[in-house]
């Protein structure tokens, strides 16, 4: 460059040397804007055909028995669960559109934060399956708990049932947080820490209130173990018997053993009959 003695000719240059890079960066500007238009254009109508076809398959209606619907409504979105997949369908690609415009204009840093983002999302659409197969669970269960817990003649099976679906739900949720990577120590920590106050709870309820009934309870099966002890001592002994008498050698039901009766047709040391006594005396 050459030796500037004057401001104005300073002035001159800078200004030149902006223009200049204001002119090289217009076709990246350019293609910045035509791809952030075609991507959001082409992502909207991703997400309305993607809705319509969740729509069409009945996939509220799973999301109802689920338990998402109400999820979603308690998010305050105003949409439905089709809506809520769609969405996040649309931001997926709106994504993908910013990670190339802004490797076209220029700026890889913000590519590069971008594209993290972009990687992450994927654990967005398997936390909202686990969430999606928990609910589905968590209804199961509890329709299967408030069943068995009416067979059985308790009275409070809707607070089972809804204990066993709460349970079902804290897992799914660990393991969706899990899956974002959202402090992931900590809420395993905090599940762990619930889950044993819980038991430690139920053991110390039940070691203090339930003392005389666990008692019982033991006192009954013990009663019950040497009830059927002793008739499978009974039934061993009658077997052996009924083998004993059945054995070789042995009569069986009054019936003499093989060889018949006794030389002299008679019972054994019984009298001789009269026509053997006689042809005795005879001969």
């Amino acid at each position: 460059m050459p030796q500037i003695t004057h401001w104005s000719e300073a002035l001159l240059t800078s200004l030149a040397a902006a223009l200049a890079l204001l002119f090289s960066a217009i076709p990246k500007i350019i293609g910045f804007g035509l791809i952030i238009i075609v991507g959001w254009f082409v992502a909207s109508l991703i997400d309305r055909g993607l809705a319509a076809i969740l729509r069409s398959i009945h996939f509220n209606d799973l999301s109802r028995r689920a338990g998402l619907t109400d999820f979603v409504e308690r998010m305050g979105m105003n949409t439905d669960p089709a809506g809520l997949v769609g969405l996040v369908v649309k931001w997926f690609i709106r994504l993908i559109a910013l990670v190339v415009a802004f490797d076209a204009l220029g700026l890889p840093a913000v590519s590069d934060v971008l594209r993290q983002l972009l990687l992450w999302l994927p654990n967005v659409v398997v936390a909202l399956v686990v969430l999606v197969i928990g609910g589905l669970a968590a209804r199961a269960l509890s329709n299967v708990v408030r069943g068995a817990a009416s067979e059985a003649g308790l009275s409070n099976t809707n607070f089972l049932a809804k204990a066993s679906a709460t349970v079902v739900w804290a897992f799914a949720i660990v393991v969706a947080v899990n899956q974002l990577g959202i402090a992931t120590e900590l809420v395993n920590t905090l599940f762990m820490a619930v889950v044993g106050a819980v038991a430690l709870g139920i053991g110390l309820a039940f070691g203090l209130g339930g003392r005389e009934t666990a008692a019982e309870i033991t006192r009954k099966w013990y009663s019950k173990a040497q009830e059927n002890s002793g008739k499978m001592k009974q039934v061993a002994q009658n077997v052996g018997e009924q083998a004993q008498q059945r054995s070789p050698g042995t009569t069986e039901a009054g019936q003499w053993p093989t060889g018949g009766y006794p030389q002299g047709g008679g019972m054994p040391g019984g009298p001789v009959p009269a026509d053997k006594r006689h042809d005795s005396e005879g001969g």
